[in-house]
């Protein structure tokens, strides 16, 4: 069982003109003898993930896994940070991202050659435990070979839905954005729908929003969203300027 932290809460946005913002979520697990982070991020969250860490008295070399529901950029991007944690990712997946061309441009290729080629890399299977208490359930769409985690936490059992569930949207409508596989996707969250129904105590944690629970078939948030960006603008007081994204 773990103890369950969540370093960057996901946010449910794309900019209009710059592409994905990919601020997804990573979160960290502390139990059974092992420190593990469930996703990375992309390259921009390096220093503040690093800071995370150190807060909490962990070193880059204290993390002994890393959790990885999909090949994607804004969730794979951290791992080599981490010398002596072993990688879980979707066997599927990655088959499937490794298979891509060059210049897919979700899939930041030379992570994906590192993950392909790695002693270090555990290839998890549908069904599988690829450590203790630690589930994986296929929730393809998505990608191909997308895994969610459901995992046994101190404050109750998690699914870990990656981008199979982005956000509170997805799961009240099962209308996925940014899939490769619309039907899929809406199966998948179906999937996931009814394991939360199935255990009114099972927190789902999205890959771009917040934590959220079904309660009487209804979805709950457990927090307000919180994001913001800071901008040099010309002509204002200050000489920068928070935008609060959140609600």
């Amino acid at each position: 069982m773990y103890e369950l932290s969540i370093l960057f809460q996901g946010f449910p946005g794309r900019s209009t003109c710059h592409g994905g913002l990919g601020w997804s979520t990573v979160a960290l697990l502390r139990g059974e003898g092992r420190t593990v982070l469930v996703d990375t991020g992309g390259y921009g969250y390096r220093a503040p993930l690093l800071a995370q860490l150190e807060e909490r008295g962990i070193a880059r070399s204290d993390v002994t896994a890393v959790v990885l529901t999909h090949c994607h950029w804004d969730h794979i991007c951290n791992f080599p940070l981490f010398p002596n944690a072993q990688v879980v990712v979707p066997r599927p997946d990655l088959e499937w991202a490794a298979a891509q061309p060059v210049g897919t441009w979700e899939l930041p290729e030379f992570h994906v050659e590192e993950l392909a080629r790695a002693e270090h890399v555990l290839r998890a299977e549908d069904g599988g435990e690829p450590l203790p208490d630690v589930h994986t359930i296929a929730t393809p769409g998505h990608t191909p070979g997308h895994f969610a985690y459901r995992v046994a936490t101190t404050d109750g059992p998690v699914i870990f839905a990656g981008d199979a569930v982005k956000n509170e949207h997805e799961l009240r409508t099962g209308d996925a954005d940014m899939t490769l596989d619309a039907a899929q996707s809406r199966r998948s969250i179906e999937k996931v729908r009814d394991l939360l129904a199935a255990d009114p105590r099972l927190v789902l944690v999205p890959g771009h929003d917040r934590l959220l629970s079904l309660r009487d078939g209804e979805v709950v948030a457990h927090s307000q969203l919180a994001a913001g960006i800071k901008a040099w603008l010309p002509g204002r007081a200050e000489p920068t300027t928070t935008v609060d994204l959140g609600a």
